[in-house]
């Protein structure tokens, strides 16, 4: 059988195929609740035969998001909504994953086709950080957290996980990249606090640490949890892969039970950015995190075609492979990867009223 359609389990958690969905934010949530909308745009994955959707990254607090119009899951309405989307998708076949996520110094922003402009922050809100270093040239200076911020922060993810639970997630990932909050203490280009939360690599890693550790320990013992973590910021500054080998091992020792291996998002110069973009261009750093920790890891970044993904996944480079936009252009991305790899009687793979008529017109 093609690893890409092989089964894995994960804790009390049984993964149908290898391909996950990624959490891509559709900035389509006006009041932070999930509404018909997301329940046609999960639902078209999981009748496409994907073994994980992943709900796009949903703050765990007003302030901690991106833009006005991202998920949320501070408050009972939101998890309701959440609930009935988690009805969804599992009635179409696929478990349902949910991103966790504080934007930290990346908040209140307009959304990406407005350039992703800093906009005031709502009444109430503040953009919040390790230090006060903006993300980018013009953008929102963060206030440095305090200890109070951080035992309320630390409070709401797991607020926010118990939700999950309670509406039936089988899946929470942890954002711990691309410059939001949990990056951002990990990255030296962010953090140059002096006291416990910074410094070295120990002291920049304890307030991520110490929200998977609380995460954990609410989060059910049969439900996997995850995190997504940017392996390096750059080329040769910032966090390193050495920094992630470290990480993850950290991770794995607190519990954690899969690894998705993204990069980036610190703004940096042209010469300081990460490796080409090119086809599978974070599937060295999935392999290396893998072959270096024993981690369980997802590879992703530019994975497009089948046999692509066939080959990562035989290469033992990951165990399971995120793919994103092409999912966009073809939401039956993994039920044709079947037919593609010479799966025998893929049409079996399709939902019974789809697979019936369209082994029908094979046979025509």
């Amino acid at each position: 059988m093609a690893r890409l359609l092989a089964p894995l389990s994960l804790r009390g958690l049984t993964l149908r195929n290898r391909v996950v969905v990624s959490p891509m934010q559709t900035y389509s949530a006006p009041d932070a609740v999930a509404t018909p909308w997301h329940h046609a745009h999960l639902a078209r994955f999981a009748l496409g035969g994907a073994g994980l959707v992943m709900v796009e990254a949903t703050a765990v607090t007003p302030e901690g998001r991106s833009t006005a119009v991202d998920l949320g899951l501070w408050n009972d309405a939101q998890g309701e909504a959440l609930a009935r989307l988690v009805e969804t998708v599992h009635a179409c076949g696929a478990p349902v994953g949910l991103q966790l996520q504080h934007a930290g110094r990346k908040a209140a922003t307009a959304p990406p086709w407005q350039g992703f402009a800093p906009v005031a922050p709502a009444p109430g809100d503040e953009v919040l950080g390790p230090s006060a270093t903006p993300a980018a040239d013009g953008g929102h200076v963060p206030r440095p957290m305090g200890e109070a911020d951080m035992d309320r922060l630390r409070a709401a993810y797991v607020a926010a996980a118990r939700r999950a639970d309670a509406a039936g997630v089988d899946l929470v990932e942890i954002h711990m990249a691309h410059g939001y909050l949990l990056h951002s203490f990990l990255s030296p280009l962010a953090n140059d606090r002096a006291d416990r939360w910074g410094g070295d690599r120990d002291g920049r890693m304890r307030f991520p640490l110490a929200v998977v550790e609380a995460v954990r320990a609410a989060w059910p013992a049969g439900k996997p949890l995850a995190c997504r973590i940017s392996s390096v910021d750059g080329v040769g500054i910032g966090w390193s892969i050495e920094d992630s080998v470290a990480l993850v091992g950290a991770l794995l020792a607190r519990g954690v039970d899969l690894v998705d291996c993204s990069s980036g998002g610190m703004v940096l110069s042209r010469r300081d950015l990460m490796v080409r973009r090119g086809p599978g261009f974070q599937v060295p750093f999935a392999s290396r995190l893998r072959r270096e920790t024993g981690a369980a890891v997802i590879a992703v970044g530019a994975i497009t075609e089948p046999e692509q993904a066939e080959a990562v996944l035989a290469e033992e480079a990951a165990d399971l492979v995120a793919v994103g936009r092409e999912m966009l252009v073809d939401p039956n991305w993994t039920l044709k990867a079947a037919a593609r790899l010479g799966v025998a009687d893929p049409w079996s793979r399709w939902p019974t009223p789809f697979g019936w008529w369209l082994a029908r017109r094979e046979r025509a």
